[in-house]
């Protein structure tokens, strides 16, 4: 168990699940966290689903903080910055999930070095399947970064990746569960189409999607491979591989989540 007390500013959906994953890991008892929001509607929500501490203050929140998450939106980490930068403790660290902040540009608007992690997590989290790329600046040691890792893995997957990478990491990982739902629904379109009830046409597609990934994640093979075992000669499987080919699907797909790195590259560069 941890011996710091872990700090929340935002309490939206991807804090709260982030802060879920740190209690059922049981990393963290509910006398570690605080937490502030905007609202009082999101704390008295927060409060009553985690019995932590919350508060209006994110002043508070930092003063206490040993660990700190800015879990809000990047058009509002400048101000939230500035509000709390003089309140910080010497060897706090501070951890963004706000796409687009560069750690250079979260050290400019807190105008003093401190410790940073800048984190891509994925609405996955919300149901304790997230993947979280992580990156750091030079003042975060060795045992620091180790620690926001096992945070983020209570909700997920996480990974340490250089900073350079974090634009691929926005489309494969940060934007991708959009596409997969585009899939599942036209998975589940085509099921309807062909007499299935739309409800079990859903569970039929997201459970395929699901074990699929799984069969990857847990066995290490290769996704070719995978393919090439359900594709059998004349079958019904390489019968729609071939429609797809012909449809351009994986050329459309590394368009797509190419067009969403870039998009991620020019919001870092504004």
């Amino acid at each position: 168990m941890f011996d710091k007390i872990i700090g929340f500013i935002g309490a939206g959906n991807m804090g709260s699940a982030m802060i879920g994953g740190i209690l059922s890991s049981s990393l963290a008892n509910t006398s570690q966290i605080i937490a502030s929001a905007q609202s009082k509607e999101t704390l008295e929500k927060i409060r009553a689903k985690y019995s932590i501490e919350t508060t209006l203050s994110n002043e508070t929140v930092t003063s206490r903080s040993d660990i700190l998450f800015l879990a809000v939106k990047p058009d509002k980490m400048d101000d939230i910055i500035s509000g709390i930068t003089g309140y910080l403790k010497p060897n706090c660290v501070v951890v963004s999930v706000a796409a687009g902040k560069t750690l250079s540009s979260l050290r400019q608007a807190f105008g003093k070095e401190v410790k940073l992690v800048r984190a891509m997590p994925n609405t996955p989290a919300l149901v304790g399947e997230g993947m979280s790329a992580l990156c750091a600046s030079d003042s975060v040691n060795s045992r620091d970064l180790s620690q926001i890792r096992d945070l983020f893995s209570c909700f997920g997957r996480a990974e340490v990746v250089p900073e350079r990478l974090m634009d691929a990491v926005v489309g494969v990982s940060g934007s991708s569960p959009a596409y997969v739902y585009l899939f599942i629904e036209a998975m589940a379109d085509a099921a309807v189409a062909d007499g299935m009830p739309r409800a079990q046409a859903y569970r039929f597609a997201a459970q395929s999607v699901y074990g699929a990934a799984r069969m990857v994640l847990e066995t290490g093979e290769h996704p070719g491979v995978l393919k090439d075992a359900v594709c059998s000669p004349g079958g019904t499987t390489i019968a729609a591989v071939a429609a797809l080919e012909r449809g351009g699907f994986r050329d459309t797909v590394i368009t797509a989540q190419r067009a969403c790195s870039a998009k991620s590259y020019e919001m870092s560069m504004a």
